[in-house]
């Protein structure tokens, strides 16, 4: 007998050699059917795969991600089928499931390949998915292993077998097809109910490009019809959405190819929109005890040095900048805490002094591939909302909760409803990638687990996403269509100080290091905007709008009028435009509502006579006529954060 160990902490005796379906099945029959794999001590298995001694057993279903990753894993094996079917002679590179969904590496030989043959196969995967075929595991010899895929012909498998110690190489079958591979897959193909192949693009095998060029096919698959419909249409949305489109019909931001990939252009409105987030962000800091301070572009490659940054990042950042000084060199800056650890030696420091606050909008530049670089949400050049608080060992809990608070606090003011914090700690199992002492490390992460367990946050634990010099707490929000982003961070980390020598006097007149907390609530401005703008489809809480109303005169008669209500709102800090152009009304109000400016103000006859604005709220239309005051006050109550 075998005792497992479910995650409820409840603890079940089985016979040895009992499958997770099995044990699944002796809870509830339900359950069983929505099994698609199990955890068994931290691994994922087979659910039909025989467990040999005590354990802790997690049942996997769609609900969970290694669930699906699972599901899509076993999809991709289920369309490597119906190609070979349909394509006699195709040979196999990858097929991993990916975030959403899952692609193959596919060689047809001399055969062109076009999306306008997804059909077909699609047709082909449901046809193969109701036969209902089992996933069967099965450990080869190496020997066999290159016997099978020499006899098939097949050199991608013959390639990735050479890299495989012996006693290691699985199988998998199901139907009609086999395939290199060590799982875990669903337990049959039955579980697939409909699915769609997304695009094709090029992949070179093994990311060589002096090697064959594969076709990378891209699909998705889920448990039911009505789920891909779903997908099918927050696509559609999330196009509609899409931050590259709406920030160049809003005309917030630009890229310039003369200027270099990456490197986003704010044009006036977008930078209308940063600066009040910048105000906003400036007006909580001042509140919560922080100073503004601001550091250089580039810094002293011996700066980097110092803080680690140059070793992990050095390789990936852009080249050095020489100067006339032979052996001088600076670094474009790729992180702000450096500079700040500097800003707090600059004088001594007594233990009263503590917690420092310092805060800065500082740009940072890291030089991403570019085949990475992808819009706002991934660029070159982005500047942080960052700061880092010098803190005693006694206040680190504290200060680490009011931070959560700020973050929060951004939260709510901007609609971000749906989210989990991740404690995202160090691989135990690879400390080398990590500086600093097992203590501090110790130190800092119950810090951070016993901050998000007082505020009552909802957390996920994440072992190896921590910082290089510190654990973290990152703050995963979901959007209007249900995506997840990283917005917001926190950091506890008792290596710079060591690095730089920190220092203050305690109370007991000796030297102490300080501990550093590193946070950035927006994370970068560049990103914030980006999620914000396909959070709400570009539809801005009126106070962040770069343009809250404008004046659609009817006629260039009721300009002078138009201009005067415009200096009055203005005076009131409500910011807009006046439309000048020799257009209908009509076109004038389609075309306020596509940049989706919040309010227009239409003046005609009757407005300018009585002193009135006939309003129109975008996405709402008309909401009657009203005097100048009284829209001032609507306005100003609205954009009140």
């Amino acid at each position: 007998m075998i005792n497992i160990t479910l995650p409820d902490g409840s603890v079940r005796e089985y016979d040895k050699g009992i499958s997770s379906m099995q044990i699944a099945q002796s809870i509830s029959e339900g359950l069983a059917r929505n099994v698609l794999a199990a955890e068994v001590d931290g691994q994922v298995w087979d659910a039909s795969r025989p467990i040999e001694k005590d354990a802790h057993v997690k049942l996997l279903t769609w609900n969970d991600l290694q669930g699906k990753a699972t599901f899509w894993h076993s999809s991709a094996h289920l369309m490597a089928e119906a190609l070979e079917a349909l394509y006699p002679g195709t040979k196999f590179g990858i097929g991993p499931a990916i975030e959403t969904g899952f692609y193959y590496d596919v060689d047809f030989g001399d055969r062109e390949f076009s999306s306008d043959e997804f059909k077909q196969i699609e047709d082909k995967i449901m046809e193969l998915a109701k036969t209902r075929e089992e996933y069967i595991r099965k450990p080869v010899s190496k020997a066999d292993a290159i016997d099978y895929f020499t006899e098939k012909g097949d050199e991608y498998k013959l390639d990735l077998i050479k890299d495989l110690p012996d006693g290691s190489i699985t199988f998998y079958t199901q139907g009609n097809f086999t395939d290199l591979c060590r799982g875990p897959h669903i337990p049959n193909t039955g579980f697939i109910k409909s699915v769609k192949l997304m695009s094709v693009a090029g992949a070179y095998w093994r990311g060589d490009e002096s090697r064959k060029q594969l076709t990378r096919i891209y699909g998705v698959t889920f448990p039911k019809q009505s789920e891909l419909t779903e997908y099918l249409h927050m696509l559609e949305e999330a196009k509609k959405r899409d931050h590259r489109k709406l920030g160049k019909e809003m005309e917030l931001f630009a890229f310039s190819e003369k200027v270099g990939m990456g490197l986003p252009l704010w044009l006036p409105k977008g930078a209308a929109l940063r600066q009040r987030l910048v105000d906003f962000m400036q007006k909580a800091q001042v509140k919560a005890g922080y100073e503004q301070v601001v550091s250089p572009h580039i810094g002293h490659k011996n700066l980097y040095v110092t803080s680690g940054h140059y070793e992990k990042y050095g390789a990936d950042s852009f080249q050095p900048i020489k100067t006339p000084q032979e052996g001088e060199e600076f670094f474009l800056k790729p992180m702000n805490c450096p500079h700040h650890c500097e800003m707090y030696k600059t004088k001594p420091r007594s233990y009263k002094d503590l917690p420092v606050r310092y805060a800065e909008f500082g740009t940072v530049y890291r030089y991403e591939q570019s085949g990475e670089l992808h819009g706002l949400t991934r660029v070159r050049g982005f500047t942080q909302d960052d700061a880092h608080l010098f803190c005693r060992p006694d206040q680190v809990k504290d200060e680490f909760k009011k931070v959560i608070d700020l973050v929060l606090y951004v939260f709510t003011a901007l609609g971000f409803e749906n989210y989990t914090a991740q404690v995202s700690l160090r691989d135990p199992e690879n400390k080398a990638k990590y500086i600093g002492s097992d203590e501090n490390w110790a130190l800092a992460e119950s810090a951070i687990i016993e901050a998000a367990e007082e505020k009552g946050l909802k957390t996920v634990v994440e072992l190896g996403e921590a910082a290089f010099y510190g654990p973290k707490l990152d703050f995963m929000v979901k959007d209007a269509l249900g995506r997840k982003w990283q917005l917001g961070t926190i950091q506890v980390d008792y290596n710079l100080p060591e690095r730089f020598e920190l220092e203050y006097t305690g109370s007991d007149n000796q030297k102490h290091r300080p501990v550093m907390i590193h946070r950035a609530p927006f994370g970068s401005l560049e990103r914030f905007i980006a999620v914000l703008i396909e959070h709400c489809a570009g539809n801005f809480p009126l106070w962040l709008s770069p343009e809250q109303f404008i004046i659609l005169p009817i006629s260039e008669k009721y300009e002078d009028y138009a201009k005067k209500l415009s200096e009055s709102l203005k005076d009131s800090d409500i910011c807009g435009l006046i439309d000048f152009r020799d257009e209908k009304i009509g076109r004038k109000i389609r075309d306020a509502e596509v940049k989706k400016i919040p309010y227009m103000l239409i003046v005609g006859e009757k407005e300018t006579a009585e002193g009135l604005v006939s309003v129109r709220k975008h996405g709402q239309g008309d909401l009657g006529s009203m005097s100048i005051e009284d829209f001032k006050q609507q306005i100003i109550k609205e954009i009140t954060v």
